[in-house]
Protein backbone atom coordinates (compact mmCIF):
# COMPACT_ATOMS: atom_id res chain seq x y z
CA UNK A 1 0.00 0.00 0.00
CA UNK A 2 0.95 3.33 -0.86
CA UNK A 3 1.05 7.10 1.42
CA UNK A 4 -1.54 9.44 0.43
CA UNK A 5 -2.10 12.70 1.52
CA UNK A 6 -5.21 13.89 3.17
CA UNK A 7 -5.27 17.64 4.10
CA UNK A 8 -7.12 18.97 7.16
CA UNK A 9 -7.28 22.32 8.51
CA UNK A 10 -4.96 21.36 11.70
CA UNK A 11 -2.79 19.07 9.47
CA UNK A 12 -2.13 20.14 6.16
CA UNK A 13 0.17 17.56 5.52
CA UNK A 14 -1.41 14.54 6.85
CA UNK A 15 -0.10 11.17 5.38
CA UNK A 16 -2.39 7.95 5.61
CA UNK A 17 -1.74 4.38 4.10
CA UNK A 18 -3.83 4.38 1.17
CA UNK A 19 -6.76 1.76 1.10
CA UNK A 20 -9.42 1.51 -1.37
CA UNK A 21 -11.31 3.91 -1.50
CA UNK A 22 -15.00 2.63 0.27
CA UNK A 23 -12.97 2.10 3.12
CA UNK A 24 -12.96 5.09 4.41
CA UNK A 25 -13.80 8.68 4.51
CA UNK A 26 -12.67 11.71 5.26
CA UNK A 27 -13.27 13.71 7.85
CA UNK A 28 -12.17 16.91 9.43
CA UNK A 29 -9.17 15.12 11.23
CA UNK A 30 -8.15 12.84 8.55
CA UNK A 31 -8.81 9.72 6.98
CA UNK A 32 -11.26 7.86 9.45
CA UNK A 33 -13.05 4.40 9.54
CA UNK A 34 -16.97 4.50 7.83
CA UNK A 35 -18.13 3.23 11.38
CA UNK A 36 -16.31 6.22 12.70
CA UNK A 37 -17.48 8.71 10.85
CA UNK A 38 -21.57 7.51 10.84
CA UNK A 39 -21.31 7.68 14.42
CA UNK A 40 -19.87 11.25 14.62
CA UNK A 41 -22.87 11.83 11.91
CA UNK A 42 -20.42 12.42 9.31
CA UNK A 43 -19.79 10.43 6.55
CA UNK A 44 -19.79 9.31 2.51
CA UNK A 45 -22.44 9.78 0.42
CA UNK A 46 -24.79 7.38 -0.34
CA UNK A 47 -23.11 6.23 -3.83
CA UNK A 48 -20.33 5.44 -1.99
CA UNK A 49 -21.71 4.13 1.01
CA UNK A 50 -23.46 1.43 -1.01
CA UNK A 51 -20.11 0.66 -2.99
CA UNK A 52 -18.62 0.56 0.90
CA UNK A 53 -21.33 -2.18 1.78
CA UNK A 54 -21.65 -4.04 -1.28
CA UNK A 55 -17.85 -4.62 -1.36
CA UNK A 56 -17.67 -5.90 2.21
CA UNK A 57 -16.12 -3.52 4.94
CA UNK A 58 -12.79 -4.78 6.01
CA UNK A 59 -12.78 -6.34 9.62
CA UNK A 60 -11.33 -3.11 11.33
CA UNK A 61 -14.20 -1.59 10.75
CA UNK A 62 -16.19 -4.27 13.37
CA UNK A 63 -13.12 -3.79 15.65
CA UNK A 64 -13.46 -0.26 15.52
CA UNK A 65 -17.67 -0.97 16.56
CA UNK A 66 -17.05 -3.19 19.28
CA UNK A 67 -14.59 -0.51 20.84
CA UNK A 68 -16.94 2.12 20.11
CA UNK A 69 -19.68 0.14 22.19
CA UNK A 70 -17.36 -0.94 24.52
CA UNK A 71 -18.21 -4.94 24.30
CA UNK A 72 -16.71 -8.23 23.86
CA UNK A 73 -16.09 -8.77 20.80
CA UNK A 74 -18.67 -11.98 20.94
CA UNK A 75 -21.36 -10.38 22.01
CA UNK A 76 -21.34 -8.37 19.58
CA UNK A 77 -21.16 -10.37 17.00
CA UNK A 78 -23.51 -12.41 18.57
CA UNK A 79 -26.09 -9.49 17.88
CA UNK A 80 -25.11 -8.80 14.71
CA UNK A 81 -25.85 -12.68 14.06
CA UNK A 82 -22.39 -13.65 13.14
CA UNK A 83 -21.22 -17.16 14.36
CA UNK A 84 -18.04 -17.64 15.88
CA UNK A 85 -16.62 -19.79 13.11
CA UNK A 86 -17.60 -17.12 10.51
CA UNK A 87 -16.06 -14.11 12.93
CA UNK A 88 -12.76 -16.29 12.27
CA UNK A 89 -13.15 -16.80 8.88
CA UNK A 90 -13.78 -13.06 8.56
CA UNK A 91 -10.61 -12.30 10.78
CA UNK A 92 -8.53 -14.61 8.68
CA UNK A 93 -10.04 -12.88 5.59
CA UNK A 94 -10.05 -9.21 6.63
CA UNK A 95 -13.15 -8.95 5.16
CA UNK A 96 -17.14 -8.31 6.32
CA UNK A 97 -19.66 -9.86 3.74
CA UNK A 98 -22.27 -7.43 2.37
CA UNK A 99 -24.72 -8.46 4.99
CA UNK A 100 -22.21 -8.11 7.68
CA UNK A 101 -21.10 -4.54 6.94
CA UNK A 102 -24.88 -3.56 6.45
CA UNK A 103 -25.51 -4.72 10.28
CA UNK A 104 -22.44 -3.06 11.67
CA UNK A 105 -23.22 -0.24 9.85
CA UNK A 106 -26.86 -0.25 11.30
CA UNK A 107 -25.72 -0.49 14.57
CA UNK A 108 -22.99 2.20 13.98
CA UNK A 109 -26.23 4.62 12.88
CA UNK A 110 -27.87 3.77 16.04
CA UNK A 111 -24.77 4.20 18.18
CA UNK A 112 -24.42 7.75 16.34
CA UNK A 113 -28.22 8.51 16.74
CA UNK A 114 -27.92 7.60 20.69
CA UNK A 115 -24.75 9.53 21.15
CA UNK A 116 -26.97 12.64 19.48
CA UNK A 117 -29.68 12.13 21.87
CA UNK A 118 -28.08 11.06 25.08
CA UNK A 119 -25.29 13.67 24.54
CA UNK A 120 -22.38 11.29 25.55
CA UNK A 121 -20.49 8.02 24.50
CA UNK A 122 -21.23 6.40 27.84
CA UNK A 123 -24.68 7.22 28.43
CA UNK A 124 -25.09 6.34 24.79
CA UNK A 125 -23.60 3.04 25.57
CA UNK A 126 -25.98 2.61 28.69
CA UNK A 127 -29.08 3.32 27.05
CA UNK A 128 -28.32 0.56 24.19
CA UNK A 129 -27.33 -2.05 26.85
CA UNK A 130 -30.60 -0.98 29.15
CA UNK A 131 -33.99 -2.67 28.88
CA UNK A 132 -36.61 0.15 27.18
CA UNK A 133 -40.26 -0.01 28.16
CA UNK A 134 -40.76 2.08 24.59
CA UNK A 135 -39.34 -1.52 23.38
CA UNK A 136 -41.15 -3.82 25.21
CA UNK A 137 -38.27 -4.10 27.71
CA UNK A 138 -35.99 -5.42 25.89
CA UNK A 139 -32.68 -3.70 25.45
CA UNK A 140 -32.24 -1.57 21.87
CA UNK A 141 -29.60 -3.57 21.12
CA UNK A 142 -31.16 -6.35 21.04
CA UNK A 143 -33.73 -5.02 19.73
CA UNK A 144 -31.63 -3.76 16.90
CA UNK A 145 -30.68 -6.97 15.41
CA UNK A 146 -33.43 -6.94 13.01
CA UNK A 147 -33.91 -3.71 10.60
CA UNK A 148 -37.31 -3.57 11.77
CA UNK A 149 -36.18 -3.95 15.37
CA UNK A 150 -33.44 -0.80 14.53
CA UNK A 151 -36.59 1.46 13.02
CA UNK A 152 -38.12 1.11 16.18
CA UNK A 153 -34.75 1.96 18.20
CA UNK A 154 -34.57 5.11 15.93
CA UNK A 155 -37.69 6.25 16.62
CA UNK A 156 -37.86 5.76 20.21
CA UNK A 157 -34.59 7.78 20.21
CA UNK A 158 -36.49 10.67 18.06
CA UNK A 159 -39.28 10.69 20.55
CA UNK A 160 -36.76 11.50 23.49
CA UNK A 161 -34.91 13.97 21.68
CA UNK A 162 -37.79 15.82 20.79
CA UNK A 163 -39.73 14.83 24.14
CA UNK A 164 -42.61 13.15 21.96
CA UNK A 165 -44.54 11.03 24.39
CA UNK A 166 -46.22 7.64 22.60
Amino acid sequence: MKELVVPTQKNPGARVTEKPPSTYVVGRKGAVSLVAACVRGEGAGPVALIESLQAGFPFSELETLRDLLDLPMDRLAAHLSISRATLHRRKTAGRLDSGESDRVLRFARLLGLALTTMESLEAARGWLATPQIGLGGAAPLVFAETEVGAREVEDLLTRIEFSVYA
